[in-house]
């Protein structure tokens, strides 16, 4: 083969990769289209989004209203402590969407991320209203499953943050901008709701319904637990 022709087989090799023609489908795959609500143009997975976003806020808002209120009653601790441990429990939740987003960019990804971290924040939700029922150990027992508890629901709920509402969003096709502009509406609304409702309702639990013996706040951090398992199922 002669000095031309071995141009003429690059330059037609060239051609032949830079052409217009369609790429290969097992090299970029078409995007499938999710399934609609309704027959309207909003994604069907939303559904189960904003209910999930409701149900978590309603866990997080609802243990979180009688957590003083525990410290206090529960192990009888002063004020001044049942305070610091309370504000160290919430800056914990507003430091933990750094690990949740440095987890969705570089390693997981927002859905993985969002499911491997619901558990653990089932996980705590539930060793939490175990560490409050009485006659399970002594206060120590408590106090140790009552942190634990609250680290892991502070993982949790502060990890799946900022990877939900973005995941949300990345289930609407690029034309239909105005359906995921209501969508976070929704999606806000949700958010408030659960948090408004919860905060009513899990005081009552504790209260007005008696179980071993005293105020029941097995059953006040139960009810927010149950409503995180629905979350993660949905």
């Amino acid at each position: 083969m002669n000095a031309f022709q071995r141009n003429e087989s690059k330059e037609t090799l060239f051609n032949f990769v830079s052409a217009g023609d369609d790429p290969p489908k097992g090299d970029f795959p078409l995007r499938k289209k999710s399934p609609k609500l309704c027959g309207s143009n909003y994604p069907l997975s939303i559904a189960f989004i904003v209910v999930n976003e409701f149900c978590e806020r309603f866990s997080y808002y609802g243990m979180r209203a009688v957590l003083t209120l525990y410290f206090l009653s529960f192990f009888h601790w002063d004020e001044n402590l049942s305070t610091a441990v309370y504000h160290a429990f919430s800056a914990l939740c507003y430091f933990t969407p750094v690990i949740g987003a440095i987890m969705a960019d570089s390693w997981l990804g927002k859905y993985k991320t969002i499911i491997y971290l619901s558990i653990v924040y089932v996980v705590g939700h539930l060793i939490k209203s175990v560490g409050a029922i009485p006659s399970l150990g002594n206060q120590a027992v408590h106090v140790v499953l009552s942190m634990v508890g609250l680290f892991l629901i502070a993982l949790g709920t502060g990890g799946i943050k900022p990877c939900v509402s973005a995941f949300g969003g990345d289930q609407f096709e690029e034309e239909h901008t105005s359906e995921r502009s209501k969508f976070f509406s929704i999606f806000y609304l949700s958010i408030n709701a659960g948090s408004l409702i919860s905060t009513f309702v899990t005081p009552v639990l504790r209260g007005d319904v008696k179980c071993f013996g005293e105020d029941c706040y097995a059953l006040a951090f139960g009810v927010p637990a149950a409503l995180m398992v629905l979350a993660l199922g949905e």
